[in-house]
């Protein structure tokens, strides 16, 4: 298996002339491979991208983190899906509160109940 250089950084033409002569010529990955000098493994990658998101997607660097433009902010939701939830959150809120007393108040007449048979 011949391997590429260390850490080496392959342009985004480089990339798409290797798929789209595999793909022309019909080779193999190892073929393919060996031919450019590069990782099979490589070549496999590549051509997923191609795939999946075109020749556009080999010229994205990818190395890394993923860049996150809002670490530790709250992901934004629509203005009235949050006050759809904000007002089902009350509810249930209400709803526990509710069913807390009730229990309580049940609790409260089966001691008294019990106080008076003895």
């Amino acid at each position: 298996m011949v391997r590429g250089k260390p850490n080496k950084r392959y342009t985004g033409d480089f990339k798409q002339q290797v798929i789209e002569d595999m793909r022309q010529n019909r080779l193999a990955h190892k073929e393919t491979a060996r031919k450019y000098e590069v990782n099979d493994r490589q070549v496999r990658a590549w051509e997923r991208i191609y795939l999946e998101e075109g020749p556009e997607g080999l010229y994205v660097e990818r190395r890394g983190r993923a860049s996150s433009s809002n670490s530790g902010r709250k992901p934004m939701l629509e203005k009235k899906v949050e006050e759809d939830l904000i007002a089902e959150n009350q509810r249930l809120r209400a709803e526990v509160d509710y069913l807390k007393k009730l229990n309580a108040l049940v609790a409260e007449r089966v001691r008294r109940e019990k106080n008076l048979k003895s």
